[in-house]
């Protein structure tokens, strides 16, 4: 697979005088497609009289990025048929935005927004050649320049758009949204003009997973290719490349082609894991529509894949002999059955391709409702497709990723569930390591994040919202209610006494049930706020105590309010033993694999039960494997 376009980039001088041959080439491009045919006559492109073919008129050039796009047909020496200017925070006083607003309501839209300046980009200057616009080019050049701001660190996007030909519900497509109060007639652009906003954090709208592959081919082709050295201003690379002369800016070109036969990419070390901890969610790709497919070409050609699992065939035998398992299949029909699924599609375009980048794997995987038909199948008899379907479309919140990772992976697992929310503040250390399904290389992830990665890793098509920063006063509302909707129930596995009593008020005033492994004893707390609104919160054992009693307190007053939790007459020997030796001999509470994985096991079947109705009161149960597998308790004579 290819994609049709070259891009080029540069990052101009911040001195004008020493502006390179291509800055000059792009100023008279800009201008001449803006023009537009005479539609805005102040960009009329000749005789050097208009805006952007004299420094002076257009100072945002200077420090900023620059890419163009050719045919990958024509070759790098082929005409730029569009261009995409980024700023950076580094020369944010010559932003056309704050120019446009002014200083003063420029700076107000930053604090109402909660956004630091230095982390603010500015994307501005797209034209694309009317012969190119029927192709998309102007699409991909968006991508790339919203890519690049994203691998640059940039928290917002800043811009002015156009609004007489789309051009606002063009960028709304990647995620950028107006600024009320901010739309106003231009007379150099013969049309009213707004400013548009965009937060990296909300991904890049309908274009998510084009943007995702562009940062791929902008972190490892447009500026690892160069071997620049690292600028402190920029974050990143600005030395001029080999042979482009000692006083011009770095142009290089990446031609999105597969290498020719026999050639071999150089080896690259690849940071996985903490080193880019934002990295949770897989792109999916479906090659059967375009943008995806040119996506999924450029993040071939960058480098990054570093494993590509490629099992469609036998996945849809899966599938074939799941939907008739009465019926049997020799290898021609059983291969004419899977032709016939894919309906005439090849089989490297059938269903998904999912792209995981903490671990640099291609995944192909079928359609969403045939893979989980397949996943799900040897359920039944015990969870049959009406019940599977139903829980698909339960979302549930999970708080406390230690204990809580065993019960988020048998959750995922089971189905008992298609949406999930994940809070935690803390990260993965070795001594972890003794209950979490974690490995060294994962040191130092945040625990959410870990979580989300190997949930997807079972269901490319969850979806996942994290909070790594934990549950907080400010992110309880946004945790029950916000993002992707409302959660359906509630796994509380944290040791925080506030966050525990907290997490409860919301899920009570909610209508919320909660479940909890208390880790000791197989300890299974279940809370129905969903069918008795006015319960006491933990059954009543803190009495009137509320979340607000529990702020500031010590770390013995911590640990004697858990221990009243859990009931102090209830414990194991063992951790009763060990709670006086905590922060002595101790460095924190005692606990085994065996118990963890017994804990997601039992939230597992409440959660279900509570999801379908079945049979499930509040209380406290106890599966208590040191008695139930005691010797007097064999069933054998």
């Amino acid at each position: 697979m290819e994609s049709p376009w070259i891009f080029t980039a540069f990052r101009a001088p911040a001195d004008p005088e020493a502006a390179p041959e291509a800055l000059r080439e792009m100023r008279s491009l800009r201008a001449r497609i803006l023009f537009d045919q005479g539609r805005r006559p102040a960009f009329r492109s000749h005789a050097g009289d208009h805006p952007d073919d004299q420094p002076d008129r257009q100072p945002q050039d200077h420090g900023a990025w620059h890419f163009t796009a050719r045919r990958a047909r024509d070759g790098v020496h082929g005409a730029p048929l569009g261009y995409v200017r980024l700023l950076t925070p580094a020369t944010a006083s010559l932003y056309q935005s704050r120019e446009f607003l002014g200083s003063a309501h420029y700076e107000e839209v930053l604090h109402l927004e909660n956004l630091k300046p230095e982390t603010v980009f500015e994307h501005s200057r797209l034209v694309v050649e009317h012969r190119a616009r029927k192709l998309g080019l102007g699409m991909h050049l968006n991508a790339l320049a919203v890519a690049a701001a994203h691998e640059l660190g940039a928290a917002a996007m800043i811009g002015t758009s156009g609004t007489s030909d789309g051009q606002d519900r063009f960028h709304g497509r990647f995620g950028f949204h107006p600024v009320p109060g901010t739309r106003r007639y231009v007379e150099k652009y013969t049309e009213d003009v707004v400013i548009l906003l965009h937060r990296a954090d909300e991904g890049a709208g309908e274009h998510t997973a084009l943007v995702d592959a562009y940062r791929l081919l902008f972190r490892y082709d447009l500026l690892a290719e160069a071997d620049l050295d690292a600028d402190p201003e920029c974050g990143l690379s600005c030395e001029p490349a080999p042979n482009s002369g000692a006083d011009s800016e770095p142009v290089f070109a990446v031609p999105h082609r597969a290498p020719a036969a026999g050639a071999t990419a150089p080896r690259r070390l690849t940071a996985i894991g903490p080193s880019d901890p934002h990295r949770w969610k897989p792109v999916l790709f479906q090659p059967t529509r375009h943008d995806d497919r040119v996506a999924l070409a450029a993040l071939l050609n960058t480098g990054a894949v570093r494993e590509v699992a490629d099992t469609i065939e036998a996945q849809l035998a899966e599938l074939i002999r799941a939907r008739e398992p009465d019926r049997e299949f020799d290898e021609e029909t059983l291969a004419a059955a899977g032709r016939d699924q894919a309906e005439g599609v090849q089989l490297w375009d059938y269903g998904t391709w999912a792209w995981y980048p903490w671990s640099g794997r291609l995944v192909h995987v079928l359609p969403r409702e045939e893979f989980r038909l397949v996943r799900t199948d040897r359920n039944r008899g015990k969870i049959d497709r009406p019940d599977q379907r139903r829980l698909l479309d339960k979302r549930v919140g999970i708080i406390g990723l230690s204990v809580g990772n065993s019960a988020a992976l048998t959750l995922a697992q089971e189905g008992v569930a298609g949406a999930f929310k994940l809070a935690d503040f803390d990260t993965l250390s070795v001594s972890n390591l003794n209950r979490l399904r974690a490995g060294l290389h994962q040191i130092g992830v945040n625990k959410a994040v870990l979580a989300a990665r190997q949930m997807f890793e079972i269901d490319p098509y969850l979806d996942i919202e994290i909070f790594p920063g934990g549950l907080t006063e400010d992110t309880v509302k946004e945790f029950f209610l916000g993002g992707h909707g409302p959660i359906d129930l509630l796994v509380e596995e944290c040791d925080t006494p506030w966050v525990k009593l907290a997490a409860r008020e919301a899920a009570r005033d909610l209508g919320v049930p909660v479940v909890m492994d208390a880790n000791d004893r197989g300890l299974l707390d279940v809370e129905r706020f969903d069918r008795e609104p006015h319960r006491p919160l933990l059954h009543g054992l803190l009495g009137p105590m509320t979340a607000e009693d529990c702020l500031d307190l010590t770390f013995a007053e911590r640990l004697d309010l858990i221990l009243a939790m859990v009931g102090p007459d209830q414990v194991s020997p063992a951790l009763a033993a060990s709670i006086p030796k905590i922060g002595r001999t101790l460095s924190s509470w005692p606990q085994l694999a065996s118990g963890v994985a017994l804990g997601g096991a039992l939230v597992t079947e409440a959660a279900r039960r509570i999801l379908l109705g079945g049979p499930c009161a509040s209380g406290r149960f106890y599966v208590d494997l040191e008695e139930l597998i005691a010797p007097d308790r064999s069933r054998v004579a």
